[in-house]
């Protein structure tokens, strides 16, 4: 997916810090928005997946108007679901790596 930085992406905006760049916040949602969009092929339809554990590194800045790729791809399955994640700028330079776990839960037993 790709997104563009805007005022209320910024550090400054999500209290995680105060430049007017991309927040490590609002990065980490669309990296785990990512995962949560490849997971759902898999599951069945009474199934959902929820976060588990996320180890991302925020390599670097990325301005207001700036673009941002983000790449979530499946390299563990079954019951916890690990994904590598990737953000990439418009520039073609790493804005972050990692991975982010998410656990298969039965929908209807996980919300009650």
């Amino acid at each position: 997916m790709r997104y563009t930085v805007s005022d209320d992406d910024t550090a400054i905006a999500l209290g995680s810090g105060d430049v007017p760049v991309l927040g490590t916040p609002r990065l980490i949602a669309w990296l785990e928005a990512e995962t949560v969009a490849e997971a759902a092929s898999r599951l069945a339809p009474e199934q959902t997946t929820v976060g588990a554990a996320i180890r991302v590194r925020h390599r670097r800045p990325t301005p207001v108007g700036g673009v941002v790729d983000v790449y979530a791809t499946l390299t563990t399955d079954g019951d916890r679901l690990t994904f590598d994640v990737s953000a990439i700028d418009g520039d073609g330079h790493y804005v972050a790596d990692g991975e982010i776990d998410r656990v298969v839960v039965d929908r209807a037993a996980f919300s009650s």
